[in-house]
């Protein structure tokens, strides 16, 4: 599929994945190196990516045309709802093409809000902090790395989404996840925190078998001669 926001976050996924795995900067180095020249060749190939990128940064001089329409109509609906919003389905940017999809934060400025929506990406960020808390009480270094690719793939996808939306970033079309309207979307941002919730040592949060900690360990070494002793003890006296 020519989805080319989808490619630029299974690039950051895979950068992620590589770091925690290796640690090599000059392998990054020369990921990053065949990552700039196959977007090249990409937008040797698709003309239409390149536009995006012309588009970027110049959305109101392209207010009237194609390249720039949707991103203008989101930044003017984003700021007609203020901080508390015009109200649930009051808005007017669901008029607009994928309105609900790849420019729902606009809408949710827009009907919601700007704290709510600024609620919605905190929550996204709130994994990402989980994440990096669980790499150190981690099952193990495979439920670590998958945590926190997950965890890159939902942040990222968030930020082209609302950075996209508003200029910032070139408009990918990527969805904000649990926020756009898609069941496809959905499924996958659940299948996410399968991931992160594997990594969850707390007693009792999983099915999955919780390995003891570090702690526990020491605790019961300490016990282990006393209970010895009193095995001892008891077999002399029968």
């Amino acid at each position: 599929m020519s989805d080319f926001g989808t490619a630029a976050i299974f690039f950051v996924t895979f950068l992620v994945i590589a770091y925690l795995r290796s640690g090599d900067w000059a392998t990054l180095a020369l990921i990053c190196g065949g990552g700039v020249f196959a977007v090249l060749t990409v937008l040797s190939l698709k003309p239409y990516i390149l536009r995006r990128f012309a588009t970027w940064g110049h959305a109101w001089q392209n207010a009237s045309t194609g390249s720039g329409y949707q991103q203008t109509r989101t930044m003017a609906s984003a700021a007609s709802g203020g901080l508390v919003g015009v109200g649930p389905g009051e808005g007017w940017l669901h008029n607009v093409a994928a309105g609900d999809t790849d420019l729902v934060f606009g809408m949710l400025c827009e009907e919601w809000g700007l704290i709510i929506a600024l609620l919605a990406v905190g929550s996204v960020i709130t994994l990402a902090v989980f994440a990096v808390r669980a790499c150190r009480a981690g099952r193990s270094s495979f439920y670590v790395i998958a945590a926190c690719a997950a965890t890159s793939m939902m942040v990222f996808q968030t930020c082209l989404n609302v950075f996209g939306a508003v200029d910032i970033l070139p408009l990918t079309g990527v969805t904000f996840p649990f926020v756009s309207n898609g069941g496809t979307s959905m499924i996958s941002s659940w299948g996410l925190l399968a991931f992160l919730k594997a990594t969850d040592t707390r007693p009792n949060a999983s099915f999955a078998i919780r390995l003891p900690s570090r702690r526990e360990d020491r605790k019961n070494a300490a016990l282990a001669p006393q209970a010895g002793e009193e095995w001892e003890a008891d077999y002399e006296e029968n």
